[in-house]
């Protein structure tokens, strides 16, 4: 039933009847904006199924990081928040209670984008308490639950992505960055660099945590594939729930990007891309009938100028969620709270929308996109969706008139 209703709402939602003093309102807040402005608004009561506003609202745009609504929202529905992202430690000695790995030991990453070397440091100890004091064999980085294409410019057709993020991988230990230092003169400087090769930095790690702890290891450092049938020594992990927390109020480029990746493995059963990872989001908007054409999510970021998705596509996905009682409340929980915290914190202060928007802003220079739930004065709730694409103006004009929109809006 709700695929059909979201089908038919935004399909015909510039044709519903429309609250004229709403309509008026709103549009005096956009006669604000530079005549150059690109805009696409779609304001909807779930619940009544009435639309308040809309404009444009099938425009392909540019949503920037309102993109991380999709990759969050269809990771949620296909894993569940209990979900473990996990790094894990193997060997191939099926007997360790001898205090020597007669073998390898194997560190692999499953998608865990916040594993530090503090949670490599614990898992050391803990090999040091099943008594193990030798590793015969090599320490073997294993990367594969994705495949190797770092650069998101590589994996974009004709991509220049202006924003750089460290390498996109499975296995990653301290967001894949390393700290340098650099003398120059008398003074020392520390330069936080790119990982070059995530699986033998790992590997490195772990053999370097190992000897520190008086763990005598006779192999090399290398990277590989983890066998079948082996035995796990140790595993960190976090909760997909958690980690969506993070991608979602903060904005995080190079999480939502590991997950993306995360999609396309666990989908495919097979090695995450983008291709597995970008088929999977475009599926569950076919598959629960929200409006797809002009859709194009080519990451899971929306640092990308190539990403394409119009209003309604993002209202769709927002109201599918809204009924979605498995997800939606880890969901909502991940979304910035106005006033509050993440992105949002220093908006709407002071408003009616202060505490009652969740929401998700997206910036990249010339656009500016907010999207949410708010629950208005007399307790309705209504999902809300503003995108700007502009040369003129400047971001704070835009930033204002999305939030004099919220605000007036939470006032009904």
């Amino acid at each position: 039933m709700i695929k059909i209703v979201t089908t038919f709402l935004l399909l015909t939602a510039a044709l519903l009847p429309q609250n004229e003093s709403i309509t008026r309102k709103i549009d005096a807040f956009l006669s604000r904006l530079p005549s150059s402005t690109k805009v696409s608004v779609l304001i909807f009561n779930p619940m009544g199924q009435d639309t308040l506003f809309s404009r444009n609202h099938t425009e392909p745009m540019i949503p920037a990081s309102n993109t991380k609504l999709f990759t969050t929202s269809v990771a949620l529905s296909v894993m569940g928040g209990e979900f473990e992202l996990a790094t894990k430690i193997f060997t191939d000695d099926r007997n360790v209670s001898d205090g020597s790995i007669n073998g390898n030991l194997y560190i692999k990453g499953f998608g865990n984008s916040l594993f530090t070397a503090g949670d490599l440091a614990s898992m050391v100890d803990e090999l040091r308490s099943l008594g193990i004091r030798k590793v015969t064999g090599n320490i073997i980085g294993d990367d594969n639950y994705f495949d190797d294409v770092y650069s998101r410019d590589d994996w974009i057709y004709e991509e220049a992505a202006n924003v750089k993020l460290p390498p996109v991988s499975a296995l990653v230990i301290d967001r894949n960055r390393t700290v340098t230092y650099r003398k120059s003169g008398r003074r020392t400087r520390s330069y936080s660099v790119n990982v070059a090769d995530p699986p033998v930095h790992a590997a490195r790690l772990l053999k370097e945590k190992l000897l520190a702890a008086g763990v005598e290891v006779n192999g090399a450092a290398v990277k590989g594939v983890t066998p079948q049938d082996i035995k796990t020594l140790s595993e960190r992990s976090i909760l997909l729930k958690d980690l969506v927390k993070y991608i979602n109020k903060q904005s995080d480029n190079f999480l939502a990007e590991c997950l993306f990746k995360t999609i396309g493995a666990v989908v495919s059963k097979a090695q995450g891309n983008s291709f597995y990872s970008t088929q999977a989001i475009l599926n569950y908007l076919e598959d629960n009938g929200i409006f797809l054409k002009g859709t194009a999510v080519v990451d899971g970021s929306g640092i990308s100028r190539f990403d394409q998705v119009t209003a309604g596509a993002i209202a769709g996905l927002l109201e599918k969620v809204y009924f979605d009682m498995k997800i939606f409340d880890d969901f909502f929980n991940s979304l910035s709270i106005g006033s509050v915290d993440g992105t949002l914190r220093h908006r709407f202060s002071g408003t009616p929308a202060d505490n009652n928007f969740r929401g998700k802003t997206g910036t990249l220079n010339g656009v500016s996109s907010l999207s949410g739930y708010l629950t208005t004065r007399s307790g309705d709730d209504l999902v809300i969706t503003i995108m700007f694409e502009f040369s003129r103006g400047g971001a704070n004009l835009h930033r204002d008139v999305q939030d004099n929109i919220v605000e007036y809006l939470s006032t009904l």
